[in-house]
């Protein structure tokens, strides 16, 4: 195996993967995109969006290891990164299982760093999870104008079925195919579950678009996120879930 120097400073293309090292090593994080709000307060440079990081200003950073996701980040900008020189660890996550076994990967392989507690904490949580049957069908819209769902090997997708959602699309060719109004509000589903990322849905913007139709509110970051927020997410959307009846 190749050998690399310690790992000292680190650059995060994910805000998942952000939190997941600022909570296990403070210090070591230098810079995160300017969607990676948690840790709360959480003090590093800037380097763009996720889909348009700023390569010439990570660079300048000097990290000694880049962060990314295969699906959050683009191809050309993680290419133009190792042009640069810098080491890129690209993840895949579309299950739970996944995401347990790419955060050791991340911490322990990539970081050099102890397999934190919150992680087997995290797995013991979801390790007691016991999906109620049957199974409720939902629509999971991540985008509106136009309507975008969850659709075939998703992580969302993957941790409502642990808590005894099918979410409607899970068959289809696209991962998160667009998918006009009316053939969602008429796909036979019980449940309609939207997130608040990537698209913003609240009381007010989402679910009047789905009359008759039962709607859980539940946090993006506990629904699509991978890092310490899975030790409490059974829970936060299990309590949402059932206060939409489910």
């Amino acid at each position: 195996m190749p050998t690399h120097p310690a790992v000292r400073r680190v650059v995060s293309l994910v805000p998942s993967l952000t939190e997941a090292v600022a909570v296990t090593a403070p210090g070591l994080l230098v810079g995160a995109t300017d969607w990676c709000d948690h840790p709360a307060g959480l003090d590093v440079t800037r380097i763009g969006g996720t889909k348009n990081p700023d390569v010439a200003r990570i660079a300048a950073l000097a990290p000694d290891l880049v962060l990314a996701n295969e699906e959050e980040n683009r191809a050309p900008d993680l290419a133009a990164l190792r042009a640069a020189g810098l080491r890129v660890l690209v993840t895949e996550v579309r299950t739970l299982e996944q995401a347990f076994g790419e955060l050791e990967r991340v911490l322990v392989e990539g970081c050099g760093l102890e397999r934190p507690g919150w992680l087997a904490e995290a797995e013991d949580a979801w390790r007691e999870v016991r999906p109620t049957a049957p199974a409720v069908r939902a629509v999971v819209p991540v985008w509106r104008r136009p309507w975008m769902v969850l659709g075939r090997d998703t992580f969302a997708g993957d941790v409502l079925a642990r808590l005894g959602v099918a979410h409607t699309h899970a068959g289809h060719a696209e991962r998160y195919p667009r998918v006009p109004l009316e053939e969602l509000t008429s796909c036979g589903a019980g449940l309609v579950v939207l997130p608040d990322e990537p698209y913003r849905f609240s009381a007010d913007d989402g679910p009047e678009a789905f009359p008759g139709l039962p709607c859980a509110l539940v946090s993006g970051r506990h629904l699509t996120w991978y890092g310490p927020s899975l030790t409490e997410a059974p829970r936060v959307l299990a309590a949402a879930l059932r206060a939409a009846g489910r």
